[in-house]
């Protein structure tokens, strides 16, 4: 028997356009888009939604996650953070591989996939890490199962640091799948760490942050990135752009050489270490408010390609210390949805350029098959959100499993009441409505 459900009097909002109408879902998939009332006022469905006041948008497809599964259950695992991605209206996420092991087999790749399809209340794909000597394991991988190869530039990560010229020549020009880098000169940020302990003693403050991971460091490694990109034609994806001066490398409508921004460095800057400390400690190290207001202002102009979030869940013992010692990274997959919908409301881009940034160009960029969209006969994974219902972050309202949050005390004006994954309403009013449902591996059209 075929499942039906109608969400009516909605505002929509997809490529470009807001239109009020309503959405008929058939099991899994988006059977019709009304946008006139007296077309869908009749519809039979199984389950009817009046959403009079919501805005339904397109599933996020967060393209930079950390769930920490296999071998760091203790921070985090796919079954708790698939609960805080289902909880802030994000239907897709594709997960880093410095896990243990590290994601740069294809056996590795194919335990992980197996642990995400019985423990993933939302939808999941994954990156393949780069090593100085695995070139040949990512020219086998299935490129209809795998979203890109993910390259660490001159930041260690284990062994998937790749920093010597032959080795980066060779995987910018035999690569067949997307390369996304994290870019950060090593030698200058180990030059700046010396002289910061020289100072300041083996931990320095944690304020002195974004002078070790300067922004020159980011610049010099992304425009390293940028340079063998051209060079061999590869298809290059920049993960969390924090300066201003990077903005500088990216071209806007060029597809092949994009750029990511996460939430850190759009909401943080250097002075909030004061109130907030090691919370805020992400890599690259979140900068200036210039920077800042800088990459705010290129989610409009086209240098900025999609909003990720590089959600990274710590436990709040590893947070402790300063600069050496306190571990880099945060929580923050569940709110990513309302944080950017507060920015819409302080005018800093629109919802129509959000839904882009955040649904439709990582569906596009990545070739991501009958997701990220509000089209008929695509996937039905949707966000129903309300506007003008506040609410302030506290720490009951966590779903991550390492239960703290950089945002808890920030009041937010909307509110993510349903999520729809495959055409399942998932989490409903604050709850996660199945256990035992689990989403779908996503595949890539290549």
């Amino acid at each position: 028997m075929l499942k039906r459900t109608l969400i009516y009097n909605v505002t929509m909002v997809n490529e470009g356009r807001r239109f009020k109408g309503g959405l008929l879902i058939e099991d899994d998939r988006i059977e019709r888009i009304f946008d006139d009332e007296s077309l869908f006022s009749s519809m039979p469905a199984g389950t009817g939604i009046n959403a009079e006041g919501c805005y339904l948008l397109p599933g996020v497809i967060d393209d930079h996650v950390h769930f920490r599964e296999p071998g760091l259950t203790a921070k985090a695992d796919i079954e708790s953070e698939s609960r805080a991605a289902a909880a802030g209206g994000v239907t897709t996420y594709i997960d880093m591989p410095n896990t243990l092991p590290q994601t740069t087999t294809v056996e590795a790749l194919k335990q992980k996939r197996v642990l995400a399809a019985h423990k993933s209340h939302v939808n999941y794909g994954f990156f393949v890490g780069a090593t100085r000597n695995n070139i040949d394991e990512l020219r086998s991988l299935n490129r209809r199962k795998v979203c890109g190869i993910k390259l660490f530039m001159g930041a260690s990560t284990g062994n998937m640091l790749v920093d010597d010229e032959e080795a980066l020549d060779r995987l910018f020009e035999q690569a067949r799948l997307p390369i996304m880098t994290h870019c950060e000169d090593g030698a200058m940020i180990a030059e700046n760490m010396a002289a910061c302990k020289a100072q300041y003693g083996d931990d320095p403050d944690v304020a002195l942050h974004s002078r070790i991971r300067s922004a020159e460091a980011c610049y010099a490694s992304t425009a390293e990135a940028v340079r063998l990109a051209k060079k061999w034609g590869a298809r290059l994806h920049v993960a969390h752009i924090s300066t201003a001066k990077e903005l500088e490398l990216f071209t806007p409508g060029d597809s092949r050489i994009t750029a990511e921004v996460c939430l850190p460095h759009l909401l943080f800057t250097e002075a909030d270490y004061a109130r907030l400390g090691s919370r805020i400690k992400c890599n690259p190290a979140v900068k200036t408010a210039e920077d800042r207001d800088a990459l705010r202002k290129a989610l409009t102009d086209g240098r900025i390609s999609v909003i990720g979030t590089d959600h990274a869940p710590h436990t709040i013992t590893d947070k402790q210390g300063g600069a050496a010692r306190a571990a880099s990274g945060m929580p923050t997959l569940q709110f990513s949805l309302v944080s950017m919908l507060q920015l819409v409301d302080e005018g800093v881009l629109s919802l129509e350029r959000m839904v882009e940034l955040m649904c439709h160009a990582p569906a596009r960029l990545f070739n991501i098959e009958g997701r990220g969209y509000l089209r008929e006969g695509y996937k039905a994974d949707l966000v129903l959100v309300r506007p003008h219902s506040p609410w302030t972050l506290t720490p009951n309202k966590i779903e991550s499993r390492c239960n703290w949050s950089p945002l808890e005390g920030r009041r937010f004006n909307w509110k993510v009441e349903k999520t729809f994954c495959n055409g399942y309403l998932i989490y409903n009013n604050g709850q996660i409505t199945d256990e035992t449902f689990h989403g779908q591996p996503v595949t890539f059209d290549r």
